[in-house]
Protein backbone atom coordinates (compact mmCIF):
# COMPACT_ATOMS: atom_id res chain seq x y z
CA UNK A 1 0.00 0.00 0.00
CA UNK A 2 1.32 3.43 -0.89
CA UNK A 3 0.21 6.56 0.87
CA UNK A 4 0.97 10.22 0.33
CA UNK A 5 -0.42 13.37 1.86
CA UNK A 6 -1.87 16.23 -0.13
CA UNK A 7 -1.19 19.37 1.87
CA UNK A 8 -3.85 21.29 -0.03
CA UNK A 9 -6.96 19.40 1.01
CA UNK A 10 -9.84 21.83 0.80
CA UNK A 11 -12.02 20.21 3.47
CA UNK A 12 -9.46 19.64 6.24
CA UNK A 13 -5.84 20.61 6.64
CA UNK A 14 -3.74 17.59 5.77
CA UNK A 15 -1.09 16.31 8.13
CA UNK A 16 2.37 17.49 7.21
CA UNK A 17 4.88 14.90 6.01
CA UNK A 18 5.24 12.05 3.56
CA UNK A 19 5.46 8.27 3.54
CA UNK A 20 9.25 8.29 3.93
CA UNK A 21 9.31 10.61 6.96
CA UNK A 22 5.94 9.95 8.59
CA UNK A 23 3.04 12.30 9.20
CA UNK A 24 2.78 14.92 11.91
CA UNK A 25 -0.79 14.33 13.11
CA UNK A 26 -1.00 14.25 16.93
CA UNK A 27 -4.81 14.22 16.92
CA UNK A 28 -4.87 11.13 14.73
CA UNK A 29 -2.40 9.39 17.02
CA UNK A 30 -4.79 9.99 19.93
CA UNK A 31 -7.58 8.54 17.81
CA UNK A 32 -5.55 5.37 17.10
CA UNK A 33 -4.69 4.99 20.79
CA UNK A 34 -8.43 5.18 21.50
CA UNK A 35 -9.06 2.44 18.92
CA UNK A 36 -6.56 0.12 20.63
CA UNK A 37 -8.25 0.79 23.98
CA UNK A 38 -11.73 0.12 22.60
CA UNK A 39 -11.11 -3.11 20.69
CA UNK A 40 -8.89 -4.49 23.45
CA UNK A 41 -11.54 -3.83 26.07
CA UNK A 42 -14.43 -5.23 24.04
CA UNK A 43 -12.45 -8.40 23.27
CA UNK A 44 -11.69 -9.06 26.96
CA UNK A 45 -15.35 -8.47 27.86
CA UNK A 46 -16.00 -11.95 26.42
CA UNK A 47 -14.39 -13.40 29.55
CA UNK A 48 -17.24 -11.91 31.57
CA UNK A 49 -20.21 -12.77 29.37
CA UNK A 50 -19.11 -16.41 28.97
CA UNK A 51 -20.05 -17.42 32.56
CA UNK A 52 -23.25 -15.36 32.23
CA UNK A 53 -24.36 -17.19 29.08
CA UNK A 54 -23.09 -20.53 30.40
CA UNK A 55 -25.46 -20.28 33.35
CA UNK A 56 -28.47 -18.88 31.51
CA UNK A 57 -28.34 -21.42 28.68
CA UNK A 58 -27.11 -24.31 30.90
CA UNK A 59 -24.11 -24.92 28.64
CA UNK A 60 -21.12 -27.16 29.15
CA UNK A 61 -17.63 -25.67 28.79
CA UNK A 62 -17.19 -26.62 25.13
CA UNK A 63 -20.51 -24.97 24.25
CA UNK A 64 -19.85 -21.85 26.34
CA UNK A 65 -16.46 -21.32 24.70
CA UNK A 66 -18.19 -21.17 21.31
CA UNK A 67 -18.47 -17.49 22.28
CA UNK A 68 -14.76 -17.20 21.51
CA UNK A 69 -15.15 -19.30 18.36
CA UNK A 70 -17.82 -16.97 16.99
CA UNK A 71 -15.75 -13.93 17.93
CA UNK A 72 -12.33 -14.98 16.65
CA UNK A 73 -13.66 -16.70 13.53
CA UNK A 74 -14.08 -13.17 12.20
CA UNK A 75 -10.30 -12.84 11.95
CA UNK A 76 -10.11 -15.82 9.60
CA UNK A 77 -13.05 -14.69 7.48
CA UNK A 78 -12.75 -10.90 7.52
CA UNK A 79 -8.99 -10.11 7.68
CA UNK A 80 -8.31 -10.39 3.94
CA UNK A 81 -11.56 -8.61 2.90
CA UNK A 82 -10.64 -5.93 5.47
CA UNK A 83 -7.27 -5.44 3.79
CA UNK A 84 -9.09 -5.11 0.46
CA UNK A 85 -11.39 -2.47 1.99
CA UNK A 86 -8.36 -0.50 3.18
CA UNK A 87 -6.84 -0.68 -0.31
CA UNK A 88 -9.99 0.80 -1.82
CA UNK A 89 -11.27 3.18 0.87
CA UNK A 90 -8.08 4.21 2.67
CA UNK A 91 -7.31 4.20 6.37
CA UNK A 92 -9.72 6.77 7.77
CA UNK A 93 -12.84 5.71 5.85
CA UNK A 94 -12.05 2.06 6.59
CA UNK A 95 -11.84 2.91 10.28
CA UNK A 96 -15.34 4.41 10.09
CA UNK A 97 -16.60 1.27 8.34
CA UNK A 98 -15.10 -0.86 11.10
CA UNK A 99 -16.52 1.27 13.91
CA UNK A 100 -20.01 1.26 12.40
CA UNK A 101 -19.83 -2.52 11.95
CA UNK A 102 -18.90 -2.81 15.63
CA UNK A 103 -21.87 -0.61 16.49
CA UNK A 104 -24.22 -2.87 14.50
CA UNK A 105 -22.82 -5.90 16.35
CA UNK A 106 -23.58 -4.22 19.69
CA UNK A 107 -27.12 -3.38 18.60
CA UNK A 108 -27.71 -7.00 17.58
CA UNK A 109 -27.64 -7.89 21.28
CA UNK A 110 -31.17 -6.45 21.44
CA UNK A 111 -32.77 -9.12 19.19
CA UNK A 112 -30.45 -11.70 20.76
CA UNK A 113 -31.91 -10.96 24.18
CA UNK A 114 -35.49 -10.77 22.88
CA UNK A 115 -35.18 -14.15 21.16
CA UNK A 116 -33.42 -15.68 24.19
CA UNK A 117 -31.42 -17.78 21.70
CA UNK A 118 -27.72 -18.56 22.21
CA UNK A 119 -27.10 -18.74 18.46
CA UNK A 120 -28.26 -15.14 17.97
CA UNK A 121 -25.79 -14.01 20.64
CA UNK A 122 -23.05 -15.81 18.72
CA UNK A 123 -24.05 -14.03 15.50
CA UNK A 124 -24.00 -10.65 17.27
CA UNK A 125 -20.52 -11.39 18.57
CA UNK A 126 -19.34 -12.39 15.09
CA UNK A 127 -20.56 -9.09 13.60
CA UNK A 128 -18.96 -7.15 16.45
CA UNK A 129 -15.66 -8.98 15.91
CA UNK A 130 -15.83 -8.35 12.16
CA UNK A 131 -15.81 -4.63 12.88
CA UNK A 132 -12.93 -5.05 15.33
CA UNK A 133 -10.98 -6.96 12.66
CA UNK A 134 -11.36 -4.08 10.19
CA UNK A 135 -10.31 -1.56 12.84
CA UNK A 136 -7.28 -3.65 13.80
CA UNK A 137 -6.16 -4.01 10.17
CA UNK A 138 -6.29 -0.20 10.00
CA UNK A 139 -4.76 0.62 13.38
CA UNK A 140 -1.50 -1.36 13.27
CA UNK A 141 0.00 0.16 10.10
CA UNK A 142 -1.58 3.57 10.69
CA UNK A 143 0.12 4.13 14.05
CA UNK A 144 3.46 3.35 12.37
CA UNK A 145 2.85 6.08 9.78
CA UNK A 146 1.75 8.79 12.21
CA UNK A 147 5.17 10.01 13.27
CA UNK A 148 8.86 9.58 12.54
CA UNK A 149 9.81 6.11 11.25
CA UNK A 150 12.59 5.76 13.84
CA UNK A 151 10.04 6.01 16.68
CA UNK A 152 7.45 3.70 15.09
CA UNK A 153 8.32 0.81 17.42
CA UNK A 154 7.83 2.91 20.56
CA UNK A 155 4.51 4.25 19.23
CA UNK A 156 3.26 0.74 18.55
CA UNK A 157 4.33 -0.41 22.02
CA UNK A 158 2.61 2.62 23.55
CA UNK A 159 -0.55 1.90 21.53
CA UNK A 160 -0.51 -1.72 22.71
CA UNK A 161 -0.33 -0.43 26.28
CA UNK A 162 -3.70 1.26 25.65
CA UNK A 163 -4.95 -2.10 24.38
CA UNK A 164 -3.84 -3.71 27.65
CA UNK A 165 -5.44 -0.87 29.60
CA UNK A 166 -8.75 -1.67 27.91
CA UNK A 167 -8.42 -5.38 28.65
CA UNK A 168 -7.76 -4.53 32.30
CA UNK A 169 -10.62 -2.06 32.85
CA UNK A 170 -13.47 -3.59 30.83
CA UNK A 171 -13.61 -7.00 32.62
CA UNK A 172 -13.79 -5.32 36.04
CA UNK A 173 -16.62 -3.02 34.99
CA UNK A 174 -18.31 -5.90 33.16
CA UNK A 175 -18.12 -8.16 36.21
CA UNK A 176 -19.94 -5.51 38.26
CA UNK A 177 -22.58 -4.73 35.63
CA UNK A 178 -23.10 -8.17 34.08
CA UNK A 179 -22.07 -10.79 36.63
CA UNK A 180 -23.49 -8.68 39.44
CA UNK A 181 -26.86 -9.54 38.00
CA UNK A 182 -26.47 -13.31 37.84
CA UNK A 183 -29.72 -14.83 38.89
CA UNK A 184 -30.86 -16.68 41.97
CA UNK A 185 -33.09 -19.07 39.97
CA UNK A 186 -31.64 -22.21 38.45
CA UNK A 187 -32.48 -22.14 34.69
CA UNK A 188 -32.43 -25.94 34.66
CA UNK A 189 -35.65 -25.90 36.69
CA UNK A 190 -37.51 -23.90 33.99
CA UNK A 191 -38.78 -24.81 30.54
CA UNK A 192 -40.76 -23.46 27.59
CA UNK A 193 -42.07 -19.91 27.71
CA UNK A 194 -41.01 -19.45 31.34
CA UNK A 195 -37.40 -20.27 30.46
CA UNK A 196 -37.42 -17.94 27.44
CA UNK A 197 -38.86 -15.09 29.50
CA UNK A 198 -36.30 -15.68 32.23
CA UNK A 199 -33.40 -15.64 29.77
CA UNK A 200 -34.69 -12.48 28.07
CA UNK A 201 -34.98 -10.71 31.42
CA UNK A 202 -31.58 -11.84 32.70
CA UNK A 203 -29.72 -10.89 29.50
CA UNK A 204 -30.91 -7.28 29.72
CA UNK A 205 -27.79 -6.43 31.71
CA UNK A 206 -25.71 -7.66 28.77
CA UNK A 207 -27.87 -5.64 26.36
CA UNK A 208 -27.52 -2.44 28.39
CA UNK A 209 -23.73 -2.85 28.46
CA UNK A 210 -23.46 -3.24 24.70
CA UNK A 211 -25.97 -0.46 24.03
CA UNK A 212 -23.65 1.87 25.94
CA UNK A 213 -20.77 0.68 23.80
CA UNK A 214 -22.85 1.25 20.63
CA UNK A 215 -23.41 4.88 21.59
CA UNK A 216 -19.69 5.38 22.29
CA UNK A 217 -18.76 3.76 18.97
CA UNK A 218 -21.20 5.98 17.07
CA UNK A 219 -19.59 9.08 18.61
CA UNK A 220 -16.06 7.91 17.77
CA UNK A 221 -17.12 7.05 14.19
CA UNK A 222 -18.60 10.54 13.76
CA UNK A 223 -15.39 12.17 14.98
CA UNK A 224 -13.29 10.02 12.64
CA UNK A 225 -15.57 10.89 9.71
CA UNK A 226 -14.85 14.59 10.24
CA UNK A 227 -11.15 13.71 9.85
CA UNK A 228 -11.59 11.50 6.80
CA UNK A 229 -9.61 13.86 4.55
CA UNK A 230 -6.72 14.48 6.92
CA UNK A 231 -4.65 11.94 5.02
CA UNK A 232 -4.95 12.00 1.23
CA UNK A 233 -4.16 8.48 0.13
CA UNK A 234 -3.30 6.68 -3.07
CA UNK A 235 -3.72 2.94 -2.79
CA UNK A 236 -1.74 0.39 -4.79
CA UNK A 237 -3.95 -2.18 -6.53
CA UNK A 238 -1.16 -4.23 -8.10
CA UNK A 239 -1.44 -7.99 -7.77
CA UNK A 240 -3.93 -10.18 -5.92
CA UNK A 241 -4.10 -9.62 -2.20
CA UNK A 242 -4.30 -13.41 -1.75
CA UNK A 243 -0.73 -13.64 -3.04
CA UNK A 244 0.40 -12.80 0.49
CA UNK A 245 -0.26 -16.37 1.57
CA UNK A 246 2.74 -17.65 -0.40
CA UNK A 247 4.84 -16.18 2.43
CA UNK A 248 3.73 -19.18 4.51
CA UNK A 249 6.22 -21.23 2.50
CA UNK A 250 9.02 -19.35 4.26
CA UNK A 251 9.71 -21.39 7.45
CA UNK A 252 10.45 -18.46 9.74
CA UNK A 253 7.25 -16.70 8.73
CA UNK A 254 5.08 -19.81 8.44
CA UNK A 255 6.00 -21.13 11.89
CA UNK A 256 5.65 -17.62 13.28
CA UNK A 257 2.08 -17.40 11.94
CA UNK A 258 1.37 -20.79 13.55
CA UNK A 259 2.71 -19.44 16.85
CA UNK A 260 0.39 -16.42 16.62
CA UNK A 261 -2.46 -18.93 16.15
CA UNK A 262 -1.36 -20.92 19.20
CA UNK A 263 -0.58 -17.89 21.36
CA UNK A 264 -3.93 -16.19 20.84
CA UNK A 265 -5.67 -19.53 21.34
CA UNK A 266 -3.87 -20.21 24.63
CA UNK A 267 -4.30 -16.67 25.95
CA UNK A 268 -8.02 -16.59 25.15
CA UNK A 269 -8.64 -20.13 26.47
CA UNK A 270 -7.10 -19.30 29.85
CA UNK A 271 -8.84 -15.93 30.06
CA UNK A 272 -12.18 -17.55 29.23
CA UNK A 273 -11.88 -20.10 32.04
CA UNK A 274 -10.63 -17.80 34.81
CA UNK A 275 -14.03 -17.07 36.35
CA UNK A 276 -15.12 -20.72 36.48
CA UNK A 277 -11.62 -21.81 37.53
CA UNK A 278 -11.49 -19.46 40.52
CA UNK A 279 -15.05 -20.38 41.56
CA UNK A 280 -13.99 -24.01 42.15
CA UNK A 281 -13.96 -24.92 45.88
CA UNK A 282 -10.52 -26.50 45.39
CA UNK A 283 -9.09 -23.21 44.11
CA UNK A 284 -10.50 -20.00 45.67
CA UNK A 285 -14.19 -20.84 46.00
CA UNK A 286 -15.18 -17.32 44.96
CA UNK A 287 -18.60 -16.11 43.83
CA UNK A 288 -18.99 -15.41 40.13
CA UNK A 289 -18.78 -11.64 40.60
CA UNK A 290 -15.72 -11.84 42.87
CA UNK A 291 -14.02 -14.18 40.41
CA UNK A 292 -14.86 -11.79 37.57
CA UNK A 293 -13.12 -8.99 39.44
CA UNK A 294 -9.93 -11.08 39.34
CA UNK A 295 -9.89 -11.22 35.53
CA UNK A 296 -8.20 -7.77 35.32
CA UNK A 297 -5.18 -9.21 37.16
CA UNK A 298 -4.64 -11.56 34.21
CA UNK A 299 -4.89 -8.81 31.60
CA UNK A 300 -3.20 -6.26 33.86
CA UNK A 301 -0.20 -8.58 34.03
CA UNK A 302 0.13 -8.13 30.28
CA UNK A 303 0.11 -4.35 30.74
CA UNK A 304 2.91 -4.44 33.33
CA UNK A 305 4.87 -7.08 31.44
CA UNK A 306 4.81 -4.98 28.29
CA UNK A 307 6.90 -2.28 29.94
CA UNK A 308 9.29 -4.80 31.52
CA UNK A 309 9.60 -6.60 28.20
CA UNK A 310 10.34 -3.38 26.31
CA UNK A 311 13.37 -2.92 28.55
CA UNK A 312 14.56 -6.54 28.26
CA UNK A 313 14.21 -6.58 24.48
CA UNK A 314 16.81 -3.81 24.20
CA UNK A 315 19.37 -6.00 25.96
CA UNK A 316 18.51 -9.61 25.16
CA UNK A 317 17.78 -11.39 21.88
CA UNK A 318 14.00 -11.28 21.20
CA UNK A 319 14.00 -14.99 20.47
CA UNK A 320 15.57 -15.76 23.84
CA UNK A 321 13.11 -13.47 25.65
CA UNK A 322 10.23 -15.22 23.87
CA UNK A 323 11.58 -18.64 24.86
CA UNK A 324 11.99 -17.41 28.44
CA UNK A 325 8.41 -16.15 28.88
CA UNK A 326 7.02 -19.28 27.18
CA UNK A 327 8.97 -21.37 29.70
CA UNK A 328 7.52 -19.22 32.47
CA UNK A 329 3.98 -19.74 31.18
CA UNK A 330 4.43 -23.52 31.08
CA UNK A 331 5.86 -23.54 34.62
CA UNK A 332 2.92 -21.48 35.95
CA UNK A 333 0.41 -23.81 34.28
CA UNK A 334 2.07 -26.86 35.79
CA UNK A 335 2.03 -25.27 39.26
CA UNK A 336 -1.60 -24.18 38.93
CA UNK A 337 -2.77 -27.55 37.63
CA UNK A 338 -1.03 -29.48 40.42
CA UNK A 339 -1.85 -27.31 43.43
CA UNK A 340 -4.96 -25.93 45.10
CA UNK A 341 -6.14 -22.83 46.92
CA UNK A 342 -4.57 -19.41 46.45
CA UNK A 343 -1.42 -20.85 44.83
CA UNK A 344 -3.46 -22.53 42.10
CA UNK A 345 -5.52 -19.39 41.44
CA UNK A 346 -2.78 -16.78 41.46
CA UNK A 347 -0.34 -18.82 39.35
CA UNK A 348 -3.03 -19.05 36.68
CA UNK A 349 -3.58 -15.28 36.80
CA UNK A 350 0.18 -14.68 36.63
CA UNK A 351 0.30 -16.24 33.17
CA UNK A 352 -0.89 -12.86 31.89
CA UNK A 353 2.53 -11.45 32.80
CA UNK A 354 4.19 -14.07 30.59
CA UNK A 355 1.79 -13.35 27.73
CA UNK A 356 2.70 -9.66 27.63
CA UNK A 357 5.43 -9.59 24.98
CA UNK A 358 4.48 -12.73 23.05
CA UNK A 359 2.29 -11.27 20.30
CA UNK A 360 4.53 -8.33 19.30
CA UNK A 361 7.70 -10.43 19.61
CA UNK A 362 6.35 -13.31 17.51
CA UNK A 363 5.02 -10.76 15.02
CA UNK A 364 8.41 -9.03 14.78
CA UNK A 365 10.38 -12.29 14.50
CA UNK A 366 8.08 -13.65 11.79
CA UNK A 367 8.17 -10.38 9.84
CA UNK A 368 11.95 -10.02 10.04
CA UNK A 369 13.52 -9.88 6.60
CA UNK A 370 10.24 -9.48 4.70
CA UNK A 371 11.26 -6.06 3.39
CA UNK A 372 8.56 -4.53 1.19
CA UNK A 373 6.32 -7.53 1.79
CA UNK A 374 5.94 -6.77 5.50
CA UNK A 375 2.47 -5.31 4.90
CA UNK A 376 1.30 -8.50 3.21
CA UNK A 377 2.71 -10.53 6.06
CA UNK A 378 0.76 -8.43 8.56
CA UNK A 379 -2.50 -9.36 6.84
CA UNK A 380 -1.68 -13.07 6.98
CA UNK A 381 -0.74 -12.84 10.67
CA UNK A 382 -4.05 -11.10 11.41
CA UNK A 383 -5.78 -14.13 9.89
CA UNK A 384 -3.84 -16.42 12.26
CA UNK A 385 -5.59 -14.75 15.21
CA UNK A 386 -8.38 -17.26 14.44
CA UNK A 387 -6.57 -19.46 16.97
CA UNK A 388 -8.80 -17.71 19.49
CA UNK A 389 -11.77 -19.41 17.83
CA UNK A 390 -10.36 -22.94 17.87
CA UNK A 391 -8.15 -23.57 20.91
CA UNK A 392 -10.69 -22.38 23.58
CA UNK A 393 -13.52 -24.78 22.65
CA UNK A 394 -10.99 -27.61 22.37
CA UNK A 395 -9.83 -26.72 25.88
CA UNK A 396 -13.47 -26.74 26.98
CA UNK A 397 -13.92 -30.14 25.38
CA UNK A 398 -10.96 -31.45 27.39
CA UNK A 399 -12.52 -30.02 30.56
CA UNK A 400 -15.86 -31.68 29.82
CA UNK A 401 -14.40 -35.07 28.88
CA UNK A 402 -11.98 -35.20 31.83
CA UNK A 403 -14.25 -33.46 34.32
CA UNK A 404 -11.34 -31.24 35.33
CA UNK A 405 -10.43 -27.65 34.42
CA UNK A 406 -6.97 -28.36 35.81
CA UNK A 407 -6.39 -31.15 33.30
CA UNK A 408 -7.68 -29.02 30.42
CA UNK A 409 -4.75 -26.62 30.92
CA UNK A 410 -2.55 -29.19 29.19
CA UNK A 411 -3.65 -27.80 25.81
CA UNK A 412 -2.53 -24.19 26.46
CA UNK A 413 0.70 -25.63 27.89
CA UNK A 414 1.31 -27.49 24.62
CA UNK A 415 0.74 -24.22 22.71
CA UNK A 416 3.36 -22.46 24.81
CA UNK A 417 5.79 -25.35 24.23
CA UNK A 418 5.68 -24.74 20.46
CA UNK A 419 6.23 -21.00 21.07
CA UNK A 420 9.24 -21.82 23.26
CA UNK A 421 10.74 -23.87 20.43
CA UNK A 422 10.11 -21.05 17.93
CA UNK A 423 11.88 -18.54 20.18
CA UNK A 424 14.99 -20.71 20.18
CA UNK A 425 14.71 -21.29 16.42
CA UNK A 426 14.32 -17.58 15.59
CA UNK A 427 16.91 -16.22 18.02
CA UNK A 428 19.20 -15.22 15.14
CA UNK A 429 18.40 -12.47 12.56
CA UNK A 430 16.57 -13.61 9.42
CA UNK A 431 17.87 -13.21 5.86
CA UNK A 432 16.06 -10.81 3.55
CA UNK A 433 13.14 -12.41 1.70
CA UNK A 434 13.16 -12.58 -2.09
CA UNK A 435 10.64 -10.14 -3.59
CA UNK A 436 7.48 -11.61 -5.11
Amino acid sequence: MVMHVDATSSSDPAAAGDAAHGYDAPDLRVFVFALFFIFGGITSLNDVIIPKLKELFTLNYAQALLVQSAFFAAYAIVSIPAAAIVRRAGYMRSAVIGLLTMMVGCLLFIPASSSATFGVFLFALFVLASGITIVQVVANPLISLLGKPKTAHSRLTFAQAFNSLGTTIFPYVGSVVILGGLATIDPATLSGAALDAYRAAETKTVVHTYLGLAVALAIVAAVVWTRRNRLQEEQSHQGSILQAFNLLGRPRFGIGALCIFLYVGAEVAIGSLIVNYLMQPSVMGLTDQAAGKHVPFYWGGALVGRFIGAYLLTRVSPGKVLAGVATGAIALILISANTSGLVSGWTLLAIGLMNSIMFPTIFALASEGLGKRAGEGSGVIATAIVGGAIVPPLTGLLADSSGSLHFALILPAACYAVILAYGLYARRPAPEVVAA
